[in-house]
């Protein structure tokens, strides 16, 4: 790798004498090649540094200082200590491993040799393992069952919406004023515990309401005390518990969002299945019209709603006039309503009566 990149070095320094013998694509193609070695190279680097460093925090805690003259790693060190029954320490060593996770290597050496301390002759050590992934012994390290190290794995349940709310209740009692209206605590603790029972999560959540209700204080001309209502809370908690089509209706373009607002709002109020392009295209303008931004032709609207039938939003009926091709919705009405809550602009939008 050196030598390539001297050579590339050297192809820069002297590319005028050189231009018209080494070609662009073969300077490229050298270049991709010394980076695909570095990538390929970086991630094992890393994986052998975050092994280097627990080694030497264990040999720390032992006491146990590596000699100039020798050229074991920490690690090494390590597994010949456990070895020998005269080199081994006297007192247990309790590692305690949090986010567990976060060690998951490609190869999988870094948690396969903490594992396999364990297993050595006169070994001290006791390993314990924090982790989110409960199958992580049997899903990342399968091998360890045959090494006869197989971890025992003890599953906590999730947080329960009594234990969130204490929770954030308990960490509020920190303040000489009141933040949150107590619905709205307990609505998020329902919501949180329901869906993952992950506590940061709903720590996450309330963060984000607080934010919502300082974005309000600082467009109303109120800016009078106040707390997060149930209403901030709903807000903050749809954006982090929004289905997949949620997402994809979020990232769409602004007027492709306006023709699903156009769609929602023809059957919102009515129990018409389907619509017809010209119908769709007149709703359309309406809310163009009371927006006031600029609608596209009609040409133009027809591609857009052919781009949302391939997308799956609507399907588009066929016909020998443009206008009268039959439109129905594809996704539920209570999906393009919740992907814009909290939007001033699109609730406008949906506020429009059928035209």
């Amino acid at each position: 790798m050196r030598w390539e990149w001297r050579r590339l070095m050297i192809c820069q320094s002297i590319a005028p004498t050189l231009e018209t013998h080494l070609t662009f694509l073969a300077r490229y193609a050298l270049l991709l090649k010394l980076w695909a070695q570095i990538f390929l190279l970086v991630p094992k680097l890393i994986d052998h540094a975050v092994l280097i460093v627990i080694s030497m925090q264990i040999l720390e805690k032992f006491q146990v200082r590596k000699k100039a003259s020798g050229k074991l790693s920490p690690l090494q060190q390590l597994q010949r200590m456990f070895s020998h029954k005269e080199s081994a320490p006297r007192r247990m060593l309790l590692v305690v491993v949090d986010e567990m996770d976060y060690l998951i290597t490609r190869d999988r050496a870094v948690l396969h040799d903490l594992f396999m301390l364990t297993t050595l002759q006169f070994s001290r050590c006791i390993l314990i393992g924090i982790a989110n992934a409960i199958d992580l012994a049997d899903r990342f390290l399968p091998k360890l069952e045959s090494l006869n190290c197989k971890p025992l794995v003890i599953t906590f349940r999730a947080y329960s919406k009594d234990q969130i709310s204490n929770i954030i209740n308990h960490r509020l009692k920190v303040l000489e004023y009141d933040v949150f209206e107590p619905m709205a605590i307990e609505f998020c603790a329902r919501k949180v515990a329901a869906a993952t029972g992950d506590m940061r999560k709903a720590l996450g959540v309330c963060r984000s309401a607080v934010e919502i209700f300082e974005s309000g204080l600082q467009d109303s001309s109120d800016k009078g005390a106040g707390v997060v209502t149930f209403d901030h809370m709903d807000i903050a908690l749809s954006k982090v518990f929004k289905p997949a089509v949620v997402n994809n209706i979020l990232c769409l373009p602004q007027h492709q969002q306006m023709v699903l607002c156009a769609l929602a709002n023809t059957f919102q109020h009515s129990r018409k299945k389907a619509t017809t392009l010209g119908e769709l295209n007149k709703s359309y303008i309406e809310i163009c019209r009371s927006t006031q931004v600029p609608a596209v032709g009609m040409l133009e609207f027809s591609n857009m709603c052919m781009i949302l039938s391939d997308q799956g939003y609507l399907k588009l009926g066929q016909s020998k006039e443009d206008k009268l091709r039959r439109v129905t919705l594809q996704i539920d009405i209570s999906d393009i309503t919740f992907a814009f809550k909290g939007s001033r602009f699109f609730e406008k939008c949906l506020e429009q009566p059928k035209f």
